[in-house]
């Protein structure tokens, strides 16, 4: 059987809220019903309160969905409590992660704009669109995205992967970064690796894009080829880089993850090309 299909909005419907999901997010946690060692989101009649002025995502499946932030002065009603949403993957189903991600953007947007940073009068929610306005100087605010890029570096069949010194664990990852003001992605593409580990890059693919809420991004994923260079780590950001091949990897980033669907990726391709026709 499919996973049920997800089907964004932005118009509240009609229809009773009891049995909704409630998405309640604080920072990047999310707040969740949890008994023997299940985890399970909670319905807007579990948390009347803030199922009042919560924001409708959409539907999933034949399930209205909706999204508000959980306030800080207050504890988890009992049974439930606050957890790392980033944590919850492989305990929800996949299409439920898929909603807890973009409720966490859309509750941080709303609790963050309430007020026109203009002229700091209160706003208001738009109408058929995603939108807070001011509804004096009608400045619109929308969810914030920034988009950053990520690439996979091939040699033959190796591929340079990289520890972030600020990253918890001792995992390797391919490189990433925010793409700057004027920028295109592939000259951030150029621009970040060359930061950061000193390489040339040749051959600049796009591969595909992740959203990502646990920094608000957009990830576009790219491959390029080693084109020159020693790697030089800028010691900052990036506390140690070197090449790998499949047959010798460090500890990876978690299957979800775009990252490692480019290592993934590269790695059936090395083994399809090495094995005999």
């Amino acid at each position: 059987m499919s996973p049920p299909r997800f089907i964004p909005g932005h118009e509240v419907p009609a229809r009773p809220r009891d049995t909704a999901l409630l998405f309640a997010a604080h920072g990047l946690e999310l707040l969740v019903a949890e008994r023997d060692n299940t985890v399970r989101i909670p319905t807007c009649a579990e948390l009347p309160e803030l199922a009042t002025g919560a924001l409708f995502l959409g539907t999933l499946g034949d399930v209205d969905c909706y999204a508000a932030a959980f306030p800080k002065d207050i504890s988890p009603p009992e049974g439930m409590k606050l957890v790392p949403a980033r944590g919850l993957f492989n305990r929800l189903d996949e299409s439920l992660f898929g909603v807890a991600g973009r409720a966490l953007s859309i509750a941080e947007w709303d609790a963050t704009h309430r007020f026109c940073g203009r002229d700091g009068q209160p706003t208001v929610l738009v109408p058929g669109e995603r939108a807070r306005r001011c509804p004096v100087c009608r400045t619109p605010y929308y969810p914030r995205i920034s988009p950053a890029v990520i690439v996979l570096i091939t040699r033959g069949d190796s591929m340079l992967l990289a520890r972030n010194a600020n990253f918890p664990g001792a995992f390797f990852s391919t490189l990433a970064g925010f793409v700057d003001v004027g920028e295109s992605l592939e000259e951030t593409v150029v621009r970040e690796v060359k930061e950061e580990v000193g390489v040339d890059l040749k051959n600049l693919r796009y591969f595909g894009s992740q959203p990502w809420p646990f920094g608000r991004s957009l990830m576009l994923g790219f491959t390029a080829e080693y084109a020159g260079g020693e790697i030089q780590v800028d010691g900052q950001e990036i506390a140690e880089a070197a090449w790998f091949t499949p047959d010798n990897l460090p500890q990876l980033p978690p299957r979800l993850s775009i990252a490692r669907q480019l290592i993934d990726t590269f790695i059936a391709h090395v083994k399809a090309r090495s094995t005999p026709a």
